[in-house]
């Protein structure tokens, strides 16, 4: 499972959460780790306060079955390339080795590929 640094684990929930992602299980009290989940993706956030999202190498791929479907539906929920939070949703494109593939930066600069075979 992925597990994402989090400058605040509620900050990335709310950012998840227009995007279909729920809470799969309350977590410790000031434990600073959720589990988020969409059908069958799961993420896990944990709480690194230090985390610069300018300088965040974190990232994951999570493979799903329509990713252009997938990337209209999160562009539908307002996810945009805010100057803010920094946040930012990348257009799908085709690969070389046959996905068709596009990106997401959370606020807390971790790096979402998403992709699905063409």
């Amino acid at each position: 499972m992925p597990v994402l640094p989090a400058r605040s684990v509620a900050e990335l929930m709310a950012f998840y959460a227009p995007l279909g992602f729920t809470a799969r299980a309350d977590p410790p009290p000031n434990s600073g780790y959720a589990i988020i989940g969409r059908g069958g993706i799961e993420l896990h956030l944990h709480h690194s306060p230090d985390v610069d999202p300018l300088r965040t190498a974190s990232s994951c791929y999570l493979y799903v079955t329509g990713a252009d479907a997938l990337f209209a539906e999160w562009k539908a929920v307002g996810v945009v390339t805010d100057p803010v939070t920094g946040s930012r949703l990348a257009p799908p494109q085709d690969t070389a080795y046959g996905m068709r593939e596009f990106a997401l930066v959370d606020p807390s600069g971790n790096l979402l590929r998403i992709g699905s075979p063409r």
